[in-house]
């Protein structure tokens, strides 16, 4: 082959690159609000899912918020009403590509139309209210699943009653049915710290929950299990992938985390990542919808 015919292979392989990488400058994760975005001449409505290139134009309504991915994997929050260029905003990027958009299309598709119809159609002949018959549904997974374990110290355990009345009472043993701690709350949940030296000894452990006026309205029983030391440093080093830009202490941050430790079979852990998210930003239904969906196809809320 002539010298010249390499190079214009050569230029339109480097170009077909350039074209993927300008594909688009920013992905929609989650959206707030009657905020608009202009491609063209055309203002349309923003969607959860959209693509933005840097030619295009984002307007934040007031009271809104909208929350972008870059390509790179740079989250941004919008949240002051006023119009945006894409391509001012795309300036705010100064970091390497990471393995932020691994997790935020992770998230996008589990929540996609089509993932929720196909988890409606898989779980239309299951009896509505649960598949068992316990008074009081709590939201970890079964240990059939493989996902029980947990990677952070914290613990958020919440649950559904069906029958009952609060005060509850929460009881935690160890393997061999020996009473750890038991905790009292009104509240339908607890937050347990497994560094405590009554847990921080303990490979695994059981949960029950009940209802402190009749002990027959009670949970079934759920294992929690720590992860091996192999495992908890490989999740270490994965997290380490994110870079600085996660860091932050934001609920686009905790949404992202949220789809990280659900891949990862971390449910207890995508929990606590979900909550922390609609904490900081308890208006933006996207996180809460989404909350609900990860519970339902996960198996770990029934749908009612």
């Amino acid at each position: 082959m002539k010298k010249s015919g390499i190079l214009v292979l050569v230029g339109i392989f480097l170009s077909g690159i350039a074209v993927g990488q300008a594909d688009y400058a920013f992905k929609v994760l989650a959206n707030k609000g009657s905020n608009q975005v202009k491609s063209g001449d055309a203002w349309q409505a923003v969607k959860t899912g959209d693509r933005l290139k840097s030619t295009d134009e984002i307007k934040v309504a007031e009271n809104s918020y909208v929350a972008l991915v870059h390509a790179k994997g740079k989250p941004i929050e919008l949240k002051e009403a006023k119009t945006y260029k894409i391509s001012d905003l795309e300036a705010r990027v100064n970091t390497t590509s990471s393995v932020v958009n691994k997790y935020t299309d992770f998230i996008l598709s589990s929540n996609s139309a089509e993932a929720k119809k196909n988890r409606l159609s898989a779980t239309g002949a299951v009896r509505r209210g649960g598949l068992n018959s316990a008074d009081i549904k709590i939201f970890l997974p079964e240990s059939q699943c493989s996902c029980e374990y947990i990677y952070n110290n914290n613990i958020l355990v919440n649950w559904e009653p069906s029958k009952g009345t609060p005060p509850y009472i929460v009881t935690i043993r160890n393997m061999f049915e020996d009473e750890l701690m038991q905790l009292e709350t009104p509240e339908t949940f607890v937050q347990i710290d497994r560094s405590l030296p009554v847990l921080a000894t303990e490979d695994a452990w059981y949960v029950e929950v009940r209802s402190k006026a009749d002990a027959k309205n009670k949970s079934d029983r759920y294992i929690v299990k720590k992860l091996s030391p192999t495992r908890q440093e490989s999740v270490t080093k994965l997290l380490g992938e994110f870079g600085a830009e996660m860091k932050e202490e934001t609920a686009l941050n905790k949404f992202i985390l949220a789809g990280f430790y659900e891949e990862n079979k971390l449910f207890i852990d995508a929990i606590s990542a979900y909550e922390e998210a609609i904490k900081l930003a308890p208006d933006v239904p996207t996180y809460k919808e989404a909350y609900e969906e990860f519970l339902l196809r996960n198996k770990l809320k029934y749908q009612k």
